[in-house]
């Protein structure tokens, strides 16, 4: 993988009352230069913390993200102004003086283990469209329980040149085909399904484009384009698979069915140009306009009677010092988490690019969970599913408490994302 320097300019957060379950601060006050977020089973609140640094950052504090040691901790400068977050957020923090600081940097140096210089906070884009759809963002629901600022845009806004300003993207269950999830199958008539195609409809003909699909596949291309020139996407769920489907149809029609009622090209599979794709090569697209599913690139085919169980992920093991941007992406405190569907839930090994990085999968499994890899001057980052803690999440459930998952592994995979076009990469040494 070609290593580079990520920098971005950023924005802050705004810390959120709440009280914590035990002692937040620990250490000698009197003696303390540097204060450590740690990341493993020591810490209250593992998803405020990100939001804790985050702020931190938008003060002017220079910090630095230790990869492998304690999981994941961070090390910022003594002050007051991130003792009152950490208090008010719940966060525990350890006071060190200079001497604590010199172990850890030496432990660090001797280890598979590396400290990032954390600089500017990203400024944060998520994509979603501005009606009320009757299910929840993942990443949303963690951006705004670890008090980082995100401002939204969709297709008007993508469309007009609105992600310049952005250094990182979000997507999650967006339809890229333009097929609106084949939820005509299963929902057809109902209220909120029918205010989507009225919406989007609407939105295609104001932007001069003959339907959904062709729509899409636009908004589409105008996101590879902001990874080319450097900035950072993570995406989840649907908006993983379909994100690709639409860059490889170019000049190909694999939404006719649902575009016009005209049978899909039995050959439109052939036709692809994976090339333009991100993630994935070779996929074959489902024709049956009665399987609400995308392609073969699912391994999990939830909406199908192929349907595959639930198990666990595990994480892989990265060098902190030759792949510090794969091993901040897997920082955590649980090594193997259980598995979570979404309409996309995984990506099967065998329609993998060969330069994706799989960053977790399932021991013995034709399916991986979690995957990265580059595009011209940026990065993407795929995540399989759609709420790491309600497994089998439905249209119309509520919307996950996540006061109730503070050390949630999987939201953290998610702030992992949030952080990492924060951290400015050291040159390796050859």
């Amino acid at each position: 993988m070609r290593r580079r320097e990520f920098v971005r300019n950023g924005v802050g957060l705004s810390a959120s009352l709440f009280l914590p379950r035990r002692p937040w601060v620990r250490g000698n006050s009197t003696a303390a230069t540097s204060l450590l977020i740690p990341m493993d089973d020591a810490q209250d609140e593992h998803l405020k913390a990100y939001g804790l640094a985050f702020r931190a950052l938008e003060h002017g504090d220079r910090g630095e993200w230790c990869l492998n040691y304690r999981n994941g901790s961070f090390l910022l400068p003594a002050s007051d102004a991130v003792l009152r977050d950490a208090a008010l957020a719940g966060v525990t923090i350890e006071k060190i003086d200079a001497g604590t600081v010199a172990s850890i940097k030496g432990e660090i140096q001797a280890s598979n283990m590396d400290a990032i210089p954390l600089e500017k906070v990203p400024k944060v884009a998520v994509y979603a469209p501005p009606d009320a759809a009757p299910w929840d963002d993942a990443v949303t629901m963690v951006l705004n329980y670890a008090g980082i600022q995100f401002d939204r845009v969709w297709d008007p806004e993508v469309m007009t040149g609105g992600l310049v300003p952005f250094d990182w993207l979000h997507l999650h269950h967006e339809d890229f085909t333009g097929q609106y999830s084949k939820f005509a199958i299963t929902s057809a008539g109902a209220p909120w399904l029918q205010a989507m195609i009225r919406l989007h409809q609407a939105t295609a003909a104001r932007l001069g484009f003959a339907n959904t699909p062709e729509l899409k596949r636009a908004v589409a291309q105008r996101i590879a384009a902001f990874v080319e020139r450097g900035g950072f996407l993570f995406a989840m769920c649907t908006a993983t698979e379909t994100l690709d489907l639409a860059l490889a149809s170019d000049g190909v029609d694999i939404a006719a069915a649902y575009a016009d009622g005209t049978p899909m090209d039995p050959q439109a599979s052939t036709k692809l140009h994976w090339e333009k794709a991100l993630a994935f090569r070779d996929a074959q697209l489902e024709l049956s306009p009665s399987l609400a599913v995308f392609s073969d690139i699912d391994g999990h085919f939830v909406n199908s009677p192929d349907r595959q169980p639930l198990g666990a992920f595990s994480l892989f093991n990265f060098s902190a010092k030759i792949d510090p941007v794969a091993t901040m992406l897997v920082q955590n405190h649980r090594q193997v988490i259980p598995d979570f569907f979404g309409l996309t839930t995984s990506f099967r090994r065998n329609r993998l690019k060969g330069d994706a990085i799989v960053l977790a999968d399932e021991s013995g499994a034709p399916w991986v969970k979690y995957i990265h890899g580059e595009h011209g001057k940026g990065t993407w980052t795929f995540f399989g599913g759609h709420d790491p803690e309600d497994p089998q999440h439905a249209i119309g459930n509520a919307p996950t408490d996540l006061s109730l998952h503070p050390h949630s592994p999987g939201y953290r995979l998610i702030l992992n994302n949030v952080l990492f076009p924060a951290a400015k990469k050291k040159e390796l040494k050859t």
